[in-house]
């Protein structure tokens, strides 16, 4: 059986590695030998994400041809991978990078805080703001206003309140995309509209291509369902999709579902301009997967000057292809979970079908109060409120890490919710651990990766402002010194949940 999932060109390869030369490199450091700085470069690559786990390497003689080096050379950096876990080979199959066990740390778990530590403790580890006032409780008193017709039923909508469903297809509608409400399901936030996708697409062992970094919730999901995930690279910075990648790995690894964040990518930020998405559907077409898009943040542009690219769905209006996942949660408020589905309608009465032997349905007050925010203009309000709070706190929080912390390196979003960090060489894992005993809470990379990828990152969210920022820049100061002094390492990483 094949261990590969994707393939790396040689050219391609010899691209990213010439990439890394640029970087600085510590004071004294001398030159290894020619071997040895081809195989740290290629476990670099993996470690960071920009080269998948399960990726299948190039020959030794192609790599040597495009790198412009012996056959030798390439031949004892492979080498030195295998010792070290980060290659495998098979005679006939190649070789392939892994992970090797225990190597890196493990992600720092995130457990929500107890309340007696809220008042002490800087909270990064959620990018989730408060409830906009008064739009909650305008909302809410609505919802009660209609509610007593409901309350004479059973209650149970599995496909969602119709009212609801009407006004979601007809906000669709609204964009130039033609919606029934037959194409909308309502979930229990995102998370349960992906969870019911999954199950009914991907069984166990189906292979899901996922954006590499990639939002750590969903990754959990998908993985407790049996899924077995093909990570696609991200392009460094905020470019977003490498379309080149994407084709290879739909082609090669011909996975069942693809999943990808294309407004305001949570962690990175990105957003993914027109042609990336027609072309992404175009290709998930033509291979056969269905592609979930998953659209929570894209009411959080940041930056007054962005023209939003279409709507994904725009460019598979059927919803044959794709299927569209929104939210409440996100642009409004975390607490209240509502999510939707918009897909072919065939899609829609499957997944309905499916729902009525897991959580029978969504809670009718919430659905009332988004029917109510969508229907009056609240909406509109609450969410450019959101916009100005996640704007602020993003300029507070840059401007506080790059005074305390010059040497990281980031991208800045002109949207969504997250700051994708690269923590000067530290280990993220290690930063988690650390930040803990200075009082500021800090998700590592890894949660965003897949085996083990991204040990050099951390996600800051737009979630504090003013002199919070600052203190908490001044907090990871100092778990950066922790760390640095090899004091700030521990073994407790408990598994859990990042919002």
């Amino acid at each position: 059986m094949t261990q590969w999932t994707s393939t790396v060109g040689a050219a391609q390869l010899a691209r990213q590695l010439r990439s890394q030369q640029a970087r600085p490199t510590g004071p004294g450091c001398r030159k290894p030998p020619a071997y040895r700085a081809l195989a740290d470069g290629v476990r670099l690559l993996v470690l960071e994400g920009r080269v998948p786990v399960a990726a299948r390497l190039p020959a030794e003689r192609e790599l040597a041809l495009a790198l412009s080096v012996s056959r030798t050379t390439v031949a004892a950096a492979y080498e030195a991978l295998r010792a070290e876990g980060f290659l495998e080979s098979r005679r006939g199959a190649g070789s392939w990078t892994a992970v090797p066990a225990g190597n890196p740390l493990p992600a720092r778990g995130l457990e929500p805080l107890p309340p007696e530590s809220l008042g002490s403790m800087i909270d990064l580890g959620c990018a989730a703001l408060p409830a906009p006032e008064p739009w909650l409780t305008r909302a809410v008193q609505g919802a009660l206003e209609e509610l007593p017709p409901y309350a004479h039923t059973h209650g149970d909508y599995p496909a969602g309140l119709p009212a609801l469903r009407q006004m979601l297809a007809d906000r669709y509608t609204a964009l130039g995309i033609p919606t029934m409400p037959e194409q909308i399901m309502v979930t229990t936030g995102a998370m349960g509209a992906i969870d019911a996708i999954c199950h009914l697409f991907a069984g166990r062992g189906e292979r899901i291509a996922v954006e590499s970094p990639s939002y750590a919730n969903i990754l959990q999901l998908m993985r407790e369902t049996g899924a077995r995930l093909v990570p696609v690279a991200m392009e460094e910075g905020i470019g977003g999709w490498d379309m080149n990648r994407w084709r290879q790995v739909l082609r090669d690894a011909a996975p069942r579902l693809a999943y990808v964040v294309a407004d305001f990518h949570n962690p990175t930020g990105a957003l993914a301009d027109e042609q990336q998405r027609r072309d992404l559907v175009e290709a998930a077409r033509s291979a056969g997967t269905v592609l979930v898009v998953d659209e929570t943040m894209n009411e959080l542009r940041l930056d007054a000057d962005i023209d939003m690219p279409r709507r994904v769905c725009a460019f598979d209006p059927a919803g044959s292809t794709v299927l569209t996942v929104g939210s409440a949660s996100k642009a409004f408020w975390a607490g209240m979970r509502i999510g939707w589905v918009r897909a072919a309608p065939d899609v829609i009465r499957s997944l309905v079908a499916a729902r009525a032997y897991a959580d029978m349905g969504t809670p009718v007050l919430e659905q009332l109060a988004i029917n109510w925010l969508l229907g009056t203009g609240g909406w509109e309000q609450a969410v450019e409120v959101r916009r100005s709070q996640a704007r602020e706190n993003r300029d507070a929080l840059v401007a506080a890490v790059r005074r305390e912390l010059p040497d990281w390196e980031f991208a800045v979003p002109r949207g969504g919710l997250t700051l994708w960090v690269r923590t000067g060489g530290l280990s993220g894992s290690r930063l988690a651990v650390a930040g803990e005993r200075v009082g500021v809470r800090v998700p590592s990379g890894p949660r965003f990766g897949v085996d083990g990828a991204f040990e050099g990152y951390v996600r800051l969210p737009f979630t504090v402002s003013g002199p919070v920022a600052d203190e908490a820049a001044v907090r990871l100061a100092a778990a950066v010194d922790l760390v640095r002094s090899g004091a700030g390492v521990g073994a407790d990483t408990p598994r859990s949940f990042v919002a």
